[in-house]
């Protein structure tokens, strides 16, 4: 395929893809209007339950916001009580951010709303489609990733 044939599909791909993540951010802030917890919040736990305890520099750069921002987040969602700051067991200069339980079940609430959503959408599919854009998803991130890190 050249350049020329390429051009309309990745305009369509594109949109698609920005349509559906527009979306899926607005579910995801009714979701999270149940909660006591703001979208960078709930951004900031799902990395911290997936990657375990991070420094704030650590945390920062998969958040994608400045230091300063982070440890004001950070200060926010220790004061609600869904993190602490830990003394690394290793070096007790470093300090990491611990998901506490409070944290742990919101995240685990929500994520189950999104997925129950998600759910509803793809009822309509055929378990073959749901194969098919679940592979399709996979390799696409893996590209993404890939060169994201070049």
């Amino acid at each position: 395929m050249n350049n020329e044939e390429a051009a309309p599909a990745i305009v369509d791909v594109e949109k698609r893809l920005r349509y559906i993540s527009g979306i899926i951010k607005q579910n995801g802030r009714k979701i999270l209007n149940n909660y006591p917890i703001t979208s960078p919040q709930f951004v900031a736990l799902q990395w911290l339950r997936e990657e375990g305890d991070l420094t704030i520099g650590e945390l920062s750069n998969k958040i994608s916001l400045a230091f300063s921002t982070t440890t004001d987040l950070v200060d926010r969602m220790e004061r609600n009580e869904l993190v602490e700051r830990v003394r690394d067991t290793k070096d007790r200069r470093v300090v990491r951010i611990h998901v506490l339980e409070k944290g742990k079940v919101i995240i685990e609430e929500v994520v189950k709303k999104r997925q129950e959503y998600l759910g509803e959408v793809l009822e309509s599919f055929s378990s073959e489609q749901r194969e098919m854009l679940r592979e399709l998803l996979d390799v696409l991130y893996k590209e993404m990733k890939y060169v994201h890190e070049k």
